[in-house]
């Protein structure tokens, strides 16, 4: 099974920016997509951005504009850039990779899905 690491989530005071990054360790054939979601206390959790294998991007309506998806396609690891912060982005921010594991996995359909561990991200003055 493919572990996630985040990183780079802490305390920021409004109008700032934070960095997040997600490694991946484990084998990993082939990436479908990566994305970051977010869950805020007593809210469902809601996706915040994804990169596509191809390098297509979607992002919430509400972060346009403000936060940017890359990814590292050598390291299997992506980043979450997030400018201008407001007080609404204070979440745990989780990484998820959608995957197949072996070129036989891939033959068959058989994807993988892993998350990490979360991170907090407190918007605050």
């Amino acid at each position: 099974q493919v572990q996630l690491v985040e990183s780079g989530g802490g305390l920021v005071q409004p109008g700032g920016s934070l960095r997040l990054s997600c490694a991946t360790s484990g084998s990993i054939f082939s990436i479908n997509a990566m994305g970051w979601y977010r869950q805020a206390p007593g809210k469902q959790r809601e996706l915040v951005a994804v990169i596509i294998g191809g390098g297509t991007t979607n992002y919430a309506d509400s972060v346009k504009g403000r936060f940017t998806i890359s990814r590292d396609n050598a390291k299997n690891t992506v980043y979450l850039q997030m400018n201008s912060l407001k007080p609404e982005d204070t979440a745990i921010y989780y990484c998820n990779v959608d995957y197949y594991r072996t070129y036989v996995a891939q033959q068959a359909g058989a994807r993988r899905e892993s998350w990490g561990q979360g991170t907090q991200v407190t918007v605050s003055s």
